[in-house]
């Protein structure tokens, strides 16, 4: 083995690293990234989950309660009110992922009924809402235990002042006795509203894998279209004809777009047959959003690509930003077991919207009026990238 050449060789390579610095920078930017986001997203904890508490009385126990409430990690309140119709309306309305409904008679500790505490949760969600219900649920437990022991005070403190025949006891009051009790022990009833019925994993997570299939299919296929032709000297001799560079970049679109509306079809169809899912909304809207996805995601690969000049490049460029993408933008898990600088970023990306429209129509039923805000951002940011595709596209390289 000649070791000289070998150095040659060796000393070659990191000369041709150091000379592509998209490919250096993300030598070492992309493996931070990626541990960064599954120690924090992956290994995190489920917290503040935005919610609204509804208040309708007043006294000790309601104060109480709400700060048991405001004192968890879990709970993000948002606000307290008291109309249980509106705090319905935030839930559907996605301003929060649950409502909690203290009763008219929380704090009457007379009341022989059981208080009826009830919880609107966005089962859109699936993780979030298998993290609230039970955690709730084991909270209003506990209160009712508190409320049972209060209730037995309250009776010790009578009974004081009732004269007592300890020889003679009658069945009658000896029934009313094992009545009270009774209502002592279930002092709260816990009723589950889900507003969207009962949805499993699968579900929650169909809709965002067509969006990320539509992603990664179009931003990597870009470069085999642009960066590769490049590379190979297709692009250039395509240039050596009276050809614009607008023509090649719409010919381009154009044809990427009839490829992943077919692939965006055959994954809805592959989705339904395989594992079920019932589209609540409008089929054709559905379609319409991984289309558009779809021609966003085009742009994105067209303005990476207008200033690289060979596909290794064009794929160091892409990954630092398809990767990390994928986990901000609450594919797999909900955004907020990211750290909260992680949740604004998410908002920065397309895929976040794709997400969120997505799961809106598949999963709630909505139309165009519940996601006019996301598609006006795809469009948006679809502008963007074309704009500075286009114009910052280097057919010389």
């Amino acid at each position: 083995m000649e070791s000289k050449k070998i150095m040659w060789m060796l000393k070659k390579d990191l000369m041709v690293l150091w000379r592509h610095k998209p490919r250096l920078l993300s030598l070492f930017l992309f493996p931070i990234i990626m541990i960064t986001l599954f120690g924090y997203g992956m290994g995190g904890e489920l917290t503040n989950i935005p919610i609204v508490v509804v208040d309708q009385s007043n006294g000790n126990v309601t104060d109480a309660t709400l700060n048991a409430i405001k004192n968890m990690d879990l709970y993000d309140v948002k606000d307290i009110i008291s109309n249980p119709d509106e705090a319905r309306q935030m839930v559907a309305d996605g301003e929060v992922k649950a409502a909690i409904i203290l009763p008219v008679n929380y704090d009457n500790l007379t009341d022989p009924q059981a208080k009826n505490v009830q919880v609107f949760v966005d089962s859109s969600d699936q993780m979030a809402t298998t993290a609230v219900v039970p955690a709730t649920q084991a909270l209003f437990n506990e209160i009712s235990k508190e409320l049972g022991i209060k209730k037995l005070e309250m009776m010790n403190s009578q009974t004081d002042q009732i004269q007592v025949q300890s020889t003679n006891v009658t069945g009658a009051a000896s029934s009313n006795q094992f009545i009270d009790f009774n209502s002592i022990i279930n002092s709260i009833n816990f009723q589950i509203d889900k507003l969207y019925g009962d949805i499993k994993y699968i579900d929650f997570l169909v809709p965002a894998v067509l969006a990320m299939t539509v992603m990664f299919s179009c931003m990597f296929g870009m470069g085999e279209s642009i960066a590769g032709e490049r590379e190979r000297g297709e692009l250039a001799r395509l240039f050596m004809t009276p050809t614009s560079v607008t023509t090649v970049v719409g010919g381009k679109i154009i044809s990427k777009l009839i490829t992943e509306t077919g692939r965006a079809l055959i994954l809805i169809l592959a989705a339904i047959i395989l594992f079920g899912i019932v589209i609540k909304g409008s089929m054709l809207l559905t379609l319409l959003l991984l289309v558009l996805g779809a021609l966003c995601f085009v742009g994105f690969g067209i303005m990476v690509s207008a200033r690289v000049g060979t596909q290794e490049d064009y794929m160091q460029m892409v990954m630092p930003f398809t990767m990390p993408m994928m986990f901000v933008s609450g594919v797999f898990y909900p955004t907020e077991t990211m750290p909260w600088i992680f949740q604004k970023i998410a908002y920065l990306v397309p895929l976040t919207y794709l997400n969120d429209a997505m799961r809106t129509v598949m999963l709630k039923g909505g139309g165009i009026g519940d996601i006019w805000v996301d598609m006006v951002v795809l469009l948006g940011f679809t502008a963007l990238f074309f704009g500075l595709g286009v114009t910052k596209f280097n057919r010389d390289i």
